[in-house]
């Protein structure tokens, strides 16, 4: 596959769509959401579309930007109806596209009115006391008209003494009646809302930093909103390094919206002037905290200089029903992953040690004993990833064979290589730093979009550090080694190590001795979600989909498990694990007897501990 090409579709698609035909006017879009049953995980909404005689095509999102698939939860729409001067317009679904809806306009008619309801996936969104709203959820907008083109006024009725957070401008507010300016469609979508009874927002603007920053937070209880004075210092802390690190911001102000439920999904999806941050609903009150946030909000936060700010053109739709091609993701999201965790470390969110701890668990994770890795090269978990990716089948056990999104982690690896190598090929002066300045740079017009390419990448590399990167990245990209690359951790002065110590990193990610001992990933309520190739576990049989149900004669627990594993090297007995498989109970005997494994860094004295370096502050701390 021929990375380095540049590809003509994103200015094709411009011309296409600009030439097709249109039965669009020129005023603003109205949209009016009501979430006021929220309880009930039930959206309202209603559109008013200036429209003309004729044909039109109304498209529901289907790509939405930062999900890198056809995502758009066009499933949950219901209720769906046109009418105009009180008349139903009849609507009929295209035959090749569920999002696409063709109507046909009557004459005199310039106005067109939409209603319908938005049902809030079960554990998603939105709960008793709080609800995300991603604007593209309950909106249609009409073809032949770039997103950038198109203007919304949007507005937004929420229960009764809710509060809310946004990077959209506020027009006015009357009660629980919100109004906003009108916006683009694109920055509309790219601009998400939280509301809830429990809301809290606190100004985390470096002193000095002229453009405001705020954390803004829902909880389904007030108790869940009380972060610490250390970790509030700690975001100021990662605003002010994002501004050393980068040298510009690309937005007007930029709002962290936090998400503080049991009962949400969790994760990040990122925005240019905003991020939407699901964490448990204690998340801020456990010891792990700084963590939690550090390895969550700064990923996020990088995400509004490399994936909003520049982009890779192919990813750069003008709209959102063009497929999006995913071969950049390893800089996407890669270059991402590496960065935001050195954020973490630089504010004092993370300290030097999880740090440590971080890359280790990376790298024993992608090691030997992962035959996907022997088949399917890294570029090819970036280019699947519409179809393979995160939720797909790549995710549902067996992931050593298949692979997962590995461009994230196996990025954060490679990405460090491209930090050491840097500070080696000019002698220290130059650093990772200087490419983001060079590559993420430029004035702040507010948010815009600066696409590129494989060859703008490495262009941009040869202009730090002149080396033959293209080829780097070749072998890296298209390997089909059974070794995870940990070239930057030896660079930097460390190596890859087991131990029966336990991990340092909070939760289960720090507690894998079961892993890297007998080869099982297992989750808490037993279900095997993957069982290493050729690891003892799975010479005894077990395999991804089974659910264990004994340790030893007695009903399993983590603890149980982990008890097992432990006591393994001072007994000659097998580990007995009774699993339930397809109905069927089996007793597997693992023949193991090494003991917990965990992996950590240690310091290679020979070699400077540039490692460490690439992670002090360059802010200060406040």
């Amino acid at each position: 596959m021929i990375l380095s090409r540049k590809r003509p579709l994103l200015f094709l698609a411009f011309l296409l769509a600009l030439s097709a035909p249109c039965a669009l006017a020129a005023d603003a879009i109205s949209l009016a959401v009501d979430a006021t049953g929220t309880e009930q995980k039930l959206l309202h909404a209603r559109m008013e579309i200036p429209v003309a005689a004729g044909p039109l095509t109304l498209y529901y999102p289907k790509w939405i930007p930062g999900e890198h698939a056809a995502s758009g939860p066009i499933a949950d729409v219901v209720n769906l109806h046109f009418e105009a001067d009180g008349k139903t317009i009849p609507w009929k679904r295209d035959l090749l596209d569920v999002f696409t809806f063709h109507l046909d306009i009557p004459a005199g008619v310039n106005r067109l009115t939409a209603s319908y309801d938005f049902i809030e996936p079960e554990g998603y969104s939105a709960t008793d006391k709080l609800m995300v709203l991603e604007w593209n959820d309950v909106l249609f907008y009409p073809a032949g008209t770039p997103a950038e083109q198109l203007t919304y006024d949007a507005s937004l009725r929420i229960p009764e003494g809710w509060k809310f957070g946004t990077a959209l401008a506020v027009e006015k507010q009357s009660g629980n009646d919100i109004t906003f300016k009108p916006v683009a469609l694109n920055r509309l979508v790219d601009s998400p809302l939280i509301t809830g009874q429990y809301y809290r927002d606190i100004d985390i603007t470096p002193p000095g930093e002229p453009i405001h920053h705020e954390l803004d937070m829902v909880a389904d209880s007030e108790e869940a909103l009380n972060i610490s004075p250390e970790n509030q210092k700690e975001m100021v802390n990662l605003v002010a390094e994002s501004g050393k690190l980068f040298g510009t911001r690309h937005y007007r102000d930029y709002h962290f919206l936090l998400t503080l439920s049991d009962h949400v999904a969790h994760f990040g999806l990122e925005h240019h002037e905003s991020n939407d941050s699901r964490l448990p609903e204690r998340a801020l009150l456990e010891p792990s905290s700084g963590f939690m946030l550090g390895g969550l909000l700064a990923h996020e936060f990088v995400h509004s200089w490399n994936g909003k700010f520049r982009r890779p053109a192919d990813l750069a739709t003008p709209y959102y029903e063009q497929s999006e091609e995913t071969d950049l993701l390893w800089v996407y999201e890669g270059l991402t992953d590496y960065l935001g965790p050195m954020l973490a470390a630089r504010s004092g969110l993370w300290t030097p040690d999880q740090y440590h701890e971080y890359l280790a668990s990376i790298a024993a994770q992608l090691g030997p004993g992962r035959p996907g890795r022997t088949w399917r090269p890294l570029l090819d978990t970036a280019v699947a990833e519409p179809v393979l990716g995160g939720g797909g089948p790549g995710e549902r056990g067996w992931l050593s064979e298949r692979r997962g999104t590995d461009y994230y982690d196996e990025g954060d690896l490679v990405w460090l290589e491209v930090a050491t190598i840097i500070h080696q090929q000019t002698n220290g002066v130059q650093s990772i730093d200087d490419f983001c300045h060079l590559f993420h740079g430029g004035p702040n017009n507010g948010p815009e979009l600066k696409p590129y390419t494989f060859d703008d990448v490495m262009s941009a590399l040869n202009s730090i550090a002149p080396y033959d990167w293209a080829s780097f990245f070749h072998e890296r990209l298209d390997s089909t080694s059974a070794e995870a690359p940990v070239g930057g951790i030896e660079n930097g002065g460390w190596k890859v190590v087991f131990s029966s110590e336990p991990a340092k990193l909070p939760g289960r990610r720090g507690h894998q001795g079961e892993v890297y001992s007998i080869g099982l990933q297992v989750g808490d309520d037993g279900m095997v979600n993957d069982s290493i190739f050729g690891g003892p576990a799975f010479q005894a049989g077990i395999s991804s989909g089974m659910k264990i149900v004994g340790v030893n004669d007695r009903i399993y627990t983590p603890e149980l498990l982990a008890d097992a594993v432990k006591d393994s090297s001072d007994s000659s007995q097998p580990i007995r694990l009774l699993v339930v498989s397809d109905g069927y109970f089996r007793t597997c005997n693992i023949d193991y007897h090494g003991g917990p494994r965990y992996a950590h860094l240690e310091r290679v004295a020979s070699k400077p501990d540039y490692l460490d370096d690439l992670i002090k502050p360059r802010a200060g701390a406040q």
